[in-house]
């Protein structure tokens, strides 16, 4: 995927919970109470590793009032859709499809 730090996006992608998030965000949009209740993890740890996701550029977050929902870049998504949920950096490839539930 272009125009993507291979470091910030290794470091995001190195915590088994931001990889369940992605792969609950390929599915649909969530916001912060939503990823928390389906992982069974808190709402602080949930924000954390949003942080760190979205400052690798994998997600975007779009307001509704005071609610802040999450998705998938639409690059990314594209990208994924594109090489059958396999992410190809420049450094290394990430099959989506084989990471641990």
């Amino acid at each position: 995927m272009a125009q993507m730090d291979c470091i910030a996006a290794l470091k995001a992608l190195g915590e088994p919970n931001r990889l369940r998030i992605l792969r609950l965000l390929l599915k649909s949009e969530l916001d912060v109470n939503g990823i928390a209740e389906v992982l069974a993890i808190s709402q602080y740890n949930v924000s954390k590793h949003l942080r760190v996701l979205r400052e690798a550029g994998f997600l975007e977050i779009k307001k509704q009032g005071q609610q802040h929902f999450y998705s998938l870049t639409p690059n990314l998504r594209t990208h994924l859709a594109r090489n059958s949920n396999i992410l190809q950096l420049d450094c290394c490839t990430l099959n989506f499809d084989k990471l641990p539930q």
